[in-house]
């Protein structure tokens, strides 16, 4: 009714909607890159450029850095819940789902890195973050692990919430370390468990 009497179509009002929305993607898309590379401290002008926008833009949605940090952890953590689903439907069998899904969740661990200092003095939007992220990512990871186990006819050795807080202690070293080879530890270790379950 709204749309009638302000002239705007409902298809012409949805894309105005999305618009913004797709546009904030884009932003931390490029923020996601950049702190990869350069890291949570990175310039704002960085990120800007990398998203082919101007620096107002990022401040316009992002006023302060903490703030941009969080959205970026927020993304990724539903990117990295998404992809669980998309990759066991999409994938030859269940356990190359999972190991290019860990794959992935190893990578984001990268982007994670510096998100205390960032969040300095805030205690309880660290906690708040540290249980979005497990709600989100241990169901996503129990049933690719359960998906491999039960393809081999094995059974799980471990949990999946140990399963990613493994992965979390191998990838520590690897923003700090070039020659620490943090992704071919992450697959030893999905090795390992799935040779335990199949015992």
């Amino acid at each position: 009714m709204a749309d009638a009497e302000s002239g705007q179509s409902p298809v012409a009002h949805a894309r105005s909607v999305g618009r913004p929305r797709r546009s904030e993607k884009a932003l931390l898309d490029a923020a996601a890159a950049v702190f990869v590379t350069s890291g949570v401290d990175a310039p704002v002008r960085k990120i800007a450029a990398k998203a082919g926008v101007g620096v107002g833009t990022i401040y316009r949605h992002f006023p302060t850095r903490p703030e941009l940090v969080v959205a970026v952890y927020r993304h990724q953590v539903e990117a990295c819940a998404d992809a669980g689903p998309r990759l066991l439907a999409e994938s030859a069998t269940p356990e190359a789902a999972l190991r290019e899904w860990v794959a992935l969740f190893a990578e984001f661990l990268v982007t994670k890195h510096g998100l205390a200092g960032a969040l300095r003095g805030d205690n309880a939007g660290a906690d708040a973050l540290h249980t979005y992220f497990v709600e989100r990512l241990v169901p996503v990871c129990d049933s690719l692990l359960e998906a491999a186990l039960t393809s081999i006819d094995a059974d799980p050795p471990v949990d999946a919430y140990n399963v990613l807080k493994g992965i979390g202690n191998l990838c520590i070293s690897a923003e700090s370390d070039t020659h620490y080879e943090a992704a071919e530890l992450v697959q030893l270790l999905i090795s390992g468990v799935l040779a335990r379950g199949a015992d």
